[in-house]
């Protein structure tokens, strides 16, 4: 019993420490110095972005953290912006400094009118995101996005991705996940789209085995339903 709490006490602290180390948006400070194409993305001001990129700025220009002008109109929430930055050549599939995508933004974000604009601009839901050389999917599951997932699960996501935590996208929606509604949600749509439900973590623990280690009814319910074991 005492081997089990301090388990589960380690994944808050991991949990914690995840949600630390996730993607930084521009603060207020960036945004007020953006000039150029950032302010215009930042702003949502399709013409100028158009008249800027035809007069030679780089669309895929970098700030102090490597985010693209697309990378900001993607936090700003400017669809506008982002499909005149793409009709200008930027790159939908640039990283900023923390391996992070439009695709992931929106994902973490849990933003599906963003991420739809992402993925219909050339944003691919296969590429491996983050110091964690995980995808937008597993970004997604550990949050509980559900939307999100079906979503990214639609565009060709790898289910069973496995990140450098050893954690697929099932796992980390129990083991970082709170047991609430939109969590089962999202172990309901990842079983439901045929993710590999036997997919132990690095201690062979497999995801029943870690949804009843941590009380989720729910979900372990739900494991059980589908014949994992």
């Amino acid at each position: 019993m005492r081997r089990a709490f301090a388990f589960l006490a380690f994944l808050a602290s991991l949990a914690l420490a995840l949600g630390a180390a996730a993607q930084v948006p521009p603060s207020a400070a960036e945004r007020a110095a953006y000039a150029g194409l950032f302010a215009a993305a930042d702003a949502g001001d399709a013409a100028a972005i158009a008249r800027l990129a035809a007069a030679g700025n780089p669309v895929d220009a970098r700030d102090g953290h490597g985010r693209t002008p697309l990378h900001v109109a993607a936090y700003a929430r400017r669809h506008d912006a982002m499909r005149a930055l793409a009709r200008a050549g930027a790159d939908p599939n640039a990283f900023e400094s923390d391996r992070y995508d439009i695709v992931t933004i929106a994902a973490v974000a849990d933003d599906v009118p963003t991420l739809d604009v992402a993925l219909a601009l050339g944003g691919n839901a296969r590429n491996v995101t983050s110091r964690y050389d995980g995808t937008a999917l597993i970004a997604a599951a550990h949050l509980g996005h559900d939307g999100v997932v079906r979503t990214l699960i639609k565009a060709g996501a790898p289910l069973d991705h496995v990140n450098n935590l050893g954690w697929t996208a099932v796992i980390e929606s129990i083991v970082l996940g709170n047991g609430g509604p939109r969590h089962v949600a999202t172990l309901k749509a990842l079983v439901d789209a045929g993710a590999n439900l036997g997919l132990a973590d690095r201690s062979g623990a497999t995801p029943l085995a870690l949804a009843k280690a941590r009380g989720y009814g729910a979900m372990v319910a739900l494991l059980e339903a589908r014949g994992a074991r």
